[in-house]
């Protein structure tokens, strides 16, 4: 039997082009849990938002979350949802050019 393909999400498609244009850090979570290796990143680096951190859990696992101006959140839901995030804003020019890339 066939597999179906699953489909994608333009919207989340959308996101995920969104978050590659924000700063990137990767960090290992140690002996913490990947959430709080990420807050205790952040506010030892004193970094500011928008801002997209990949933790290391163990060599298989890696978490994403997204820092914004509200909190921490799991980067799945900004891409989903990132036209609730002020800071992921795109100046209309460089949408179009988003768009363009995408065909």
């Amino acid at each position: 039997m066939a597999r179906r393909r699953k489909r994608k999400s333009r919207r989340r498609l959308e996101g995920r082009r969104i978050l590659e244009l924000v700063p990137q850090y990767s960090i290992e979570s140690g002996e913490d849990k990947p959430v709080t290796a990420a807050r205790k990143f952040i506010q030892s680096e004193g970094i500011a938002p928008p801002a997209l951190l990949l933790v290391k859990r163990n060599e298989h696992t890696t978490d994403r979350y997204f820092w914004a101006e509200k909190g921490l959140f799991g980067a799945q839901y900004v891409e989903e949802n990132h036209f609730l995030f002020p800071s992921l804003r795109v100046p209309e020019d460089d949408v179009e050019d988003l768009v363009v890339a995408a065909r």
